[in-house]
């Protein structure tokens, strides 16, 4: 197997690199472990503590959940792999606040997350636009997730192509949404299937 970077292109947060000596089943697997299996923070659950605005809670719970945020994966644990059980505790979720009043637009900028390493990607996405008189208030829960589970942990565009059918050679390309550079989704992918590889092995050793 070989990998070879074809282009850099860090403004964009986005790599194409050329994969050999592989077959099809086995870019396939690592482009599906890229989308779906390597974990990234979004928001899961929101307080509302006040809201006059326009839209209901459950519309505005969903913008903020598509967010992107960035995403220290050192610092946090998947919920179900969390020493905490999933109950929620520091190692595995971040809380966000905010509070805004009209007349105005809310902005992703305005939500104040509690970990410095764990906020929105973009500074100006639109949430809503409040009027005079109006006012939003809340507290979000982030958390690490697959994009099995959601598209909103999904890290970002990653697909292949075949120049010649004829030989073993896949072009990825990797554009991440910006929770994660697009060389950590590399990497984190192979991670993953490393892990899944050895819990397969101990299944199929206690079968012996």
């Amino acid at each position: 197997m070989e990998i070879k970077l074809l282009e850099n292109q860090e403004k964009k947060n986005k790599i194409i690199f050329s994969l050999t000596g592989v077959d099809i089943a086995y870019a396939n697997t690592l482009r599906r472990l890229m989308g779906f299996e390597v974990p990234v923070m979004a928001i899961e659950d929101v307080e509302f503590r006040k809201n006059s605005s326009i839209l209901y809670d459950e519309v505005l719970a969903h913008r903020l959940g598509l967010i992107p945020l960035t995403t220290d994966l050192k610092s946090y644990d998947l919920p179900n792999e969390c020493k905490c059980k999933g109950a929620g505790c520091a190692s595995c979720q971040v809380k966000l606040t905010l509070k805004a009043s009209g007349p105005g637009m809310v902005y992703s900028s305005d939500l104040k997350s509690k970990d410095p390493a764990v906020k929105p990607v973009f500074n100006k996405i639109p949430i809503v636009k409040l009027l005079e008189g109006q006012e939003l208030e809340l507290e979000a829960t982030a958390v690490l997730g697959q994009g099995k589970v959601h598209s909103k942990w999904c890290p970002g565009l990653i697909f292949y192509k075949m120049p010649n059918p004829d030989k073993d050679e896949f072009i990825f390309t990797v554009e991440s949404w910006g929770q994660l550079n697009p060389k950590e989704i590399v990497l984190k992918a192979i991670d993953v299937y490393d892990k899944q590889l050895e819990e397969f092995s101990e299944l199929i050793k206690a079968l012996e």
